[in-house]
């Protein structure tokens, strides 16, 4: 290979990745913006008391609170939900929630 063609080679690769360093930040800026609207959504909905129970249950189980924050903004959207929901009736959602899962019980032999 000649220098030219090498250079040509090392060029492209430059401009490959400067591409691809673009759209990962274009990703994460449209993330961030998801995230602000979501989060102004939730203040508009939630009394103060039941966005500290969900601020509360985020630190404990993210990918669990991330879902249920998604999927009350799409009832309340829809109109299933009264707005602003109340902590008590938060609660009795998670309840609901929580019934689905199956019940372990360790027994001492």
């Amino acid at each position: 290979m000649s220098e030219d063609e090498l250079e040509e080679i090392r060029r492209r690769k430059l401009l490959e990745s400067q591409r691809k360093a673009t759209g990962d930040q274009r990703n994460v800026e449209m993330q961030k913006q998801l995230e602000l609207q979501k989060q102004a959504l939730l203040r508009s909905m939630l009394t103060p008391e039941s966005r500290q129970r969900l601020t509360n249950l985020k630190m404990i189980k993210p990918e669990f609170t991330s879902t249920l924050e998604l999927q009350l903004i799409q009832l309340a959207q829809q109109g299933k939900i009264p707005i602003p929901l109340e902590d008590k009736q938060l609660k009795q959602i998670l309840i609901q929630l929580q019934s689905h899962k199956r019940e372990i019980k360790i027994r001492r032999i």
